[in-house]
């Protein structure tokens, strides 16, 4: 079974973030024994945490994982504005992990909502607001989330699945969001679904599709500048919510290639400035939706 209360009691008591499993045992859709095959979460908590969680995941074609610049450094962000992060190592394609992934990453995303609901009190976290975020083929897996989820309750011995994955709101930044040729990223569809897949499976995953009045209220963050994975999927998916009445803010800049993170590293803008304001207006998003404290009247 697993040891929750000794788990969680190690992770308040050390400051340096450190990983833990989603799953117990061998997880769902695992093929193998390998690292890759073993999902995490690593937890960053605020000095001061007001009751916002969002569980981050990078991107990285859904062949590895930007967990530094998409990942550490999101964290370290959202922890200066108390917002508890969990950045969310998912099952990708490696050497020891054959694709296509199918269902697997959506699994690891589900599972970390829910287990953050679970232990909310651990982390001073309000289970009703419980968000996802995600950047490139991790904007992918976080769209999947926000469009693909249930109430929870299954009846059998592991209390975190009775608790439902629905995210109470979703970030994505610059996204893979469709998986129709033309729109999507091809690398990233190869590894999810593989090399051919049918017609109803490239639908299923085609989030655009899937939205729903239900799904979450989204900020969307991308630049028109990139060509690795086109703006139109972000309009694709604004313009679905728009038609659902999901409440969606989206911001479009001129310049900034692919990858920028928080926009604000050389190292990944290129020294291109005008994409450093971009978590500003995610922050100002948050603040109106509540999720950073009362919002001014």
């Amino acid at each position: 079974m697993f040891c929750a209360p000794l788990l969680f009691a190690l992770v308040a008591a050390d400051p340096a973030p450190k990983p833990f499993p989603l799953w117990s045992g061998k997880a769902p859709h695992a093929v193998g024994d390998s690292a890759t095959d073993k999902p995490e979460l690593t937890a960053y908590r605020p000095a001061k945490p007001n009751g916002a969680a969002v569980v981050v995941c990078p991107g990285g074609g859904y062949g590895f994982l930007a967990d530094d610049h998409e990942g550490k450094q999101v964290a370290e962000f959202f922890t200066k504005a108390g917002v508890t992060a969990f950045v969310l190592k998912y099952r990708i394609v490696g050497k020891d992990r054959p694709g296509p992934l199918g269902e697997a990453p959506l699994a690891d995303a589900q599972r970390a909502i829910r287990l953050v609901r679970a232990k909310a009190k651990d982390y001073g976290v309000d289970p009703k607001r419980v968000g996802i975020m995600g950047f490139s083929a991790g904007g992918h897996l976080a769209s999947t989330a926000a469009t693909h989820f249930d109430k929870g309750g299954l009846k059998n011995d592991d209390d975190v699945e009775k608790e439902s994955c629905r995210p109470d709101f979703a970030i994505l930044a610059y996204p893979v969001i469709s998986m129709e040729d033309g729109v999507t990223h091809g690398g990233s569809r190869k590894n999810l679904l593989g090399d051919n897949p049918g017609a109803k499976l490239i639908e299923l995953y085609s989030n655009e599709k899937q939205v729903t009045k239900d799904t979450p209220p989204t900020f969307l963050f991308h630049t028109s500048a990139d060509t690795a994975v086109v703006p139109e999927n972000a309009v694709r998916f604004y313009l679905a919510c728009k038609k659902a009445g999901v409440p969606i803010e989206m911001h479009i800049y001129e310049k900034g290639w692919h990858g920028v993170g928080l926009g604000r590293d050389p190292k990944w803008t290129g020294g291109e400035k005008s994409v450093e304001t971009w978590p500003d207006r995610l922050l100002d998003w948050m603040k109106a939706r509540d999720l950073l404290g009362k919002a001014e009247k």
